[in-house]
C-alpha cells in the first residue's frame, strides 16, 4: 500500500521496483473507464475496478502494489483485512515528501493536480502520516529500494544480494559447521534424450563431489509424479542408476529418498542396498517410507496397500533389514511377513547402513523414527520443521534416545542465482508458459546464493542438520556449482 500526497513519487517507486502487472493504479484505471488519467469524473468506478482487481489478486496469493493516495482511515483497514484473511502481509510504504518537493513536481507535471486540492493534502498530511504509523501494519517502509523474494526466503535482518559479499555470523547457539548438503534428483528431461542420461548422470554426480555435496539421493517410482513432469517423462530405476554412480564418483554417499517399504520385500531390498554399499566402498544409505502415489500402481495392476498395511510393512522393514545385514541369521516374524533366515551376501562394508525415513506424520511416523530409524526427512519452512523437531523429541524420550541420535533432513525444491538478475533471467527461460512468474518463484523457492543461505540458517536453527536440494536447473551450466557457493558459505 502507498501512501503519500500526490506528486510524493508513489507511481515513480513502484515503476522502479515492481513489474506493471503487480501495480494497481487508481489514475491507471481512471483511463480504462473514464476518459483519461486526470478524469476526476470517473474516480469513483476507478476505485470500484481497483477493489476487484487488488481482491481478486490477493485471493490468489499474488503480489499487489495499491497505487492511491492511502490517505483514507478505513479504505486502509480494508485492505489490511482483505490481506490477513488470504494470510498475506500488509505493508504500508510511506512517501513522507516535503510539501515544497510535492507543489515542485506537481507544477512540473504536463497535467497538474488543482492547486488548492494539493494544498488540502498536504496540510493533512502530518496528522494521517502519526495515524498510518500507529497502525497494525505487517511491516511499514519508506521507498528504500526492495526486492521481491518468494516468502520462504524473507530475510530475517538485513543481507547481500550478491554471493561475493561476506555472511552475517550465526545466530547464537545455532552450529553451521556440521550441516550435511545433499543432492536430489528427480527430474531427468535433460538435453540429449534418453542417450545422453548416463553421461549426464556422470557430469552432475563428478560436479557435486567437486564443490562438496554430500549426498546424491534418487526417487523410487514407477512412472514420474504430477508435481514434477508428465506421467511419460522418463524416470530411471533408482538401484541401478545408483550403482551407476557408485562407479564414477569417490566419496559422496549414496541414497533413495525414499522406497515404498510395502512395494521391497526386505531381503530384496537388503541384498540391493548391501551390494551398492561393497560398490561404492561403503557409502550406501536407505531410505524408507509408506508411499503415496496410488495412481502409479493401479495404472500398472499392482496392489496399493490400506494406509494401515503399509504402516505395517514399514515397520516390519525398519527392524528386518538390520537383522538381514547383520552377523548370523536370525529368524523374523512380523507383521506382514517372515523371514526364517535373515541373510544377506556380501554383506555392507558398512557396519551399520543409515536408514532414513521419509515423512513427517506426528503420530506414526515420527513414533517409528523415534524407535527405529537413524534419521528422517521433512518438508516446510522452519516453523514447521521446528514443530516435528519437537515431537521427534519426545517420541525420542519415551523411547529412551536422545534426539541428537536421530539426523533431521530437509528436502526442497530450489532455484539458485548468483544476483537478482540471473535469478530473473532463469525464472522467465523455465517457467511454464501457463503459470506465472511470481508463482514459479514461489514454488521453487527461487532466490540468490545469499536467499538460500539465510534459508538454510534459518532451517538449521529449527533442527535439521542435514539439507537436500532438488534444483530445477540442475543440468544447466553452473547450476551444482551455485550449490557449491552455498556449501562455501554454510562451512
Amino acid at each position: 500500500m502507498l501512501i503519500g500526497p500526490a506528486a510524493s513519487g508513489k507511481s515513480s517507486w513502484a515503476a522502479e521496483h515492481f513489474a506493471d502487472n503487480q501495480i494497481v493504479s487508481s489514475d491507471a484505471l481512471r483511463a480504462v473507464v473514464g476518459e483519461g488519467e486526470h478524469d476526476l469524473r470517473a474516480s469513483a468506478d476507478a476505485f470500484t475496478v481497483l477493489g476487484q482487481i487488488v481482491s481478486s489478486r490477493v485471493r490468489r496469493g499474488l503480489t499487489t502494489v495499491v497505487d492511491t493516495l492511502g490517505m483514507d482511515a478505513e479504505p486502509r483497514a480494508g485492505w489490511r483485512e482483505l490481506a490477513r484473511a488470504a494470510g498475506m502481509p500488509c505493508v504500508a510504504v510511506l512517501f513522507d515528501t516535503s510539501a515544497a518537493e510535492c507543489r515542485r513536481r506537481n507544477i512540473a507535471r504536463d497535467v497538474s493536480v488543482p492547486a488548492d486540492v494539493i494544498g488540502n493534502q498536504l496540510r493533512r498530511w502530518p496528522a494521517i502520516r502519526d495515524a498510518v504509523i500507529a497502525e497494525p501494519w505487517d511491516d511499514l517502509l519508506t521507498p528504500e529500494p526492495v526486492v521481491v523474494v518468494p516468502s520462504a526466503l524473507v530475510q530475517r535482518r538485513p543481507a547481500s544480494s550478491t554471493a561475493s559479499e561476506p555472511a552475517p555470523s550465526p545466530p547464537a547457539g545455532v552450529s553451521v559447521a556440521g550441516v550435511i548438503v545433499g543432492l536430489h534428483l528427480s527430474s531427468f528431461d535433460w538435453p540429449g534424450g534418453r542417450q545422453a542420461v548416463a553421461e549426464h548422470l556422470r557430469s552432475i554426480a563428478a560436479q557435486a563431489e567437486a564443490v562438496g555435496v554430500d549426498h546424491i539421493w534418487m526417487m523410487d517410482h514407477l512412472r514420474q509424479i504430477p508435481q514434477i513432469g508428465a506421467a511419460w517423462s522418463d524416470i530411471p530405476e533408482p538401484y541401478v542408476s545408483l550403482s551407476w554412480l557408485a562407479a564414477v564418483t569417490e566419496r559422496v554417499r549414496l541414497g533413495v529418498l525414499v522406497s515404498p517399504a510395502f512395494r521391497h520385500q526386505p531381503a530384496v531390498l537388503a541384498k540391493q542396498i548391501a551390494t551398492l554399499d561393497v560398490l561404492s566402498g561403503g557409502r550406501a544409505m536407505c531410505g524408507l517410507g509408506v508411499g503415496w502415489f496410488a495412481q502409479e500402481y493401479s495404472a500398472v495392476g499392482l496392489e496399493f496397500p490400506t494406509v494401515d498395511q503399509r504402516y505395517a510393512h514399514l515397520e516390519d522393514a525398519l527392524q528386518a533389514l538390520p537383522l538381514l545385514w547383520g552377523k548370523g541369521s536370525p529368524r523374523f516374524t512380523g507383521t506382514t511377513i517372515t523371514i526364517a533366515e535373515a541373510l544377506c551376501y556380501p554383506r555392507p562394508i558398512q557396519q551399520h547402513v543409515p536408514v532414513i525415513v521419509g515423512g513427517s506424520g506426528e503420530r506414526r511416523t515420527l513414533r517409528l523414527v523415534a524407535r527405529y530409524a537413524d534419521g528422517c526427512n521433512l518438508f516446510g519452512e522452519p516453523d514447521v520443521v521446528a514443530r516435528k523437531v519437537a515431537v521427534l523429541t519426545r517420541h525420542c524420550a519415551e523411547f529412551g534416545r536422545d534426539i541428537s541420535a536421530v539426523d533431521v533432513s530437509h528436502l526442497s525444491t530450489v532455484l539458485i542465482g548468483r544476483d537478482r538478475d540471473e535469478v530473473a533471467t532463469k525464472i522467465e527461460r523455465l517457467r511454464p508458459k501457463r503459470m506465472g512468474a511470481e508463482r514459479f518463484a514461489r514454488d521453487v523457492n527461487a532466490g540468490t546464493v545469499a536467499d538460500h543461505h539465510e534459508r538454510a540458517r534459518r532451517l538449521i536453527e529449527a533442527g535439521a542438520r542435514t539439507l537436500i536440494v532438488r534444483l530445477v536447473d540442475v543440468a544447466d551450466d553452473g547450476a551444482v556449482e551455485r550449490v557449491g557457493d552455498l556449501i562455501e558459505r554454510l562451512r
